[in-house]
């Protein structure tokens, strides 16, 4: 049987395309949801709590991760009038980030309130520096996040942790993060990876995930300026390689991703959060 040389060259630019094709997830799509972590708009949420979120609705943002939860309340209002105001803008608020305050101090009032605005996770946003002077601090703290997601699962809320990168430099001959890898309940303490501050501790999020399948549910998307200083960057404007990071979501179990910049160079927040929104949904899941 012979060939043309036409259906030749199909055949053979097929041949080569087929080891590429076997790499790339050929059914990806755009990430259904974008959410941004609220701190982004601290200043902005001092001066009105209402406008901002607006803004926000407006840029193109669905999901929404809270923070700073005092008082028994969401930027001064009640769980019900947020969850109200969330609604009204079509938002939702599948997590928010809390301190270590909280979980000392009236831990199951904090998980009913964050039930009641919708939220699936709560986070442990960070770590004071007297609370990690030594390796035994965060043995000790593996205790405290472990009670703390036996309270968030009976009330149907996955706990976790966020994580800076100090986590990442060795203490006593030890590495934080991994010491609260292995001495948490995976079931009861995933982790949300803040893929700025991983990166800048050296660590490449693919191995993380690798490493630890299906810990990771949340991802803060904040980008790493390509200047000496490796400033906060808008998400596609600066050098970490997010489309390889998230083509390994089904292996990290990712189930939400959050634009976050916490300080801005250049132009207002706002500006920047569009910025990244825009660029975010260039990605592929």
């Amino acid at each position: 049987m012979t060939i043309s040389r036409k259906e030749f060259l199909r055949t053979s630019a097929l041949a080569l395309t087929l080891p590429y094709l076997s790499q790339v997830d050929v059914f990806a799509k755009p990430i259904k949801k974008i959410g941004l972590q609220l701190y982004t708009l601290r200043n902005e949420f001092g001066k009105d709590v209402e406008g901002t979120l607006k803004k926000v609705a407006d840029i193109g943002y669905q999901e929404v991760e809270t923070f700073g939860y005092a008082g028994g309340k969401f930027f001064g209002k009640t769980p019900a009038e947020f969850k109200t105001l969330l609604t009204s803008l079509n938002l939702t608020s599948p997590s928010g980030h809390y301190m270590p305050n909280n979980l000392k101090k009236d831990w199951n009032v904090a998980v009913e309130h964050a039930a009641g605005i919708g939220q699936k996770y709560m986070m442990c946003a960070f770590l004071f520096p007297q609370d990690r002077k030594t390796i035994d601090d965060y043995k000790k703290l593996c205790d405290t996040l472990n009670t703390a997601g036996e309270v968030c699962q009976k009330a149907g809320i996955q706990f976790g942790y966020h994580n800076h990168d100090f986590e990442f430099e060795t203490l006593d001959g030890q590495v934080p993060y991994q010491v609260m890898l292995s001495g948490t309940d995976p079931k009861l303490v995933k982790m949300e990876l803040d893929l700025y501050w991983a990166i800048r501790a050296g660590q490449d999020p693919v191995e993380l995930f690798r490493k630890n399948p299906g810990r990771f549910p949340l991802v803060h998307l904040k980008d790493i300026a390509k200047t000496e200083k490796r400033e906060f960057a808008e998400v596609g404007t600066g050098s970490v390689d997010f489309q390889r990071i998230l083509d390994a979501h089904k292996t990290a179990g990712i189930q939400h991703y959050f634009v976050e910049q916490d300080a801005v160079v250049k132009g207002s927040p706002l500006e920047a959060i569009a910025i990244s929104y825009q660029n975010v949904q260039k990605l592929r899941v």
